[in-house]
């Protein structure tokens, strides 16, 4: 699979328009290492992108901070409230902006490489990450704009999925890739070698394909293509 890279494009002296993650969350330190380190510090850094982490307890009108309640019908765990989620959403909501408000959940939009490029079209993405037994489903009639699901299977909640989600749409981002990274071909989609050209393992002696040490590109292109 092919995908525009975007880095070449970029022309010297234009600004780089950034795109801006909200995040709602219960548990906003959950994030601290992941974007501390590699392409997503440096992102921020240079002002590519801007991550907030917002704690959804400070729209709690309860004085303990309580932002959920036993569902309706019974049945085991607790559920996000509307009321907290709706009144984060419209404060940290930019005015004048293109915004996008998503819910991460199992019956969601699987995310593919197609949907994250057109959610770069956006200047402000504000994530919505569920805990619990779920949000209520209010939330995702009246307030967010899409559901995503990134993979079938569970989670405890959707702050890993808001990562996955901010650092698959920030690649095509200009400046975010680094020297020896690009968007040409997506990772993982051909096996890939490094020196030495052979390794022992136990009794058996593993080769790089010798395709590889030709150095004959058009040939090598064609070997990954098919690989």
């Amino acid at each position: 699979m092919m995908v525009k890279n975007q880095n070449q494009k970029l022309k010297k002296n234009k600004p780089i328009r950034r795109i801006r993650f909200d995040i709602i969350t219960i548990f906003p330190n959950i994030f601290d290492s992941y974007l501390k380190e590699s392409l997503i510090k440096r992102a921020i850094k240079n002002k590519i992108i801007e991550v907030k982490i917002h704690n959804l307890r400070d729209w709690s009108n309860d004085r303990r901070g309580k932002v959920d309640d036993r569902p309706f019908g019974g049945g085991p765990g607790m559920v996000l409230k509307f009321d907290p989620i709706s009144r984060a959403v419209e404060k940290v909501k930019l005015k004048k902006s293109k915004t996008r408000v998503i819910l991460f959940s199992l019956r969601g939009q699987k995310l593919d490489e197609n949907q994250t490029q057109k959610l770069t079209q956006f200047d402000q993405i504000i994530l919505i990450c569920g805990r619990y037994e779920g949000i209520d489903e209010r939330v995702a009639k009246y307030i967010v704009d899409e559901e995503i699901s990134i993979g079938d299977f569970v989670l405890s909640g959707g702050e890993l999925p808001a990562l996955v989600l901010i650092e698959a749409i920030s690649r095509f981002q200009p400046g975010f890739l680094g020297k020896y990274e690009s968007l040409e071909t997506i990772k993982g989609s051909y096996p890939v070698y490094t020196k030495p050209a052979e390794v022992k393992y136990k009794t058996k002696k593993l080769a790089v394909p010798k395709i590889l040490l030709t150095g004959h590109h058009q040939k090598i292109h064609e070997w990954r293509k098919n690989t």
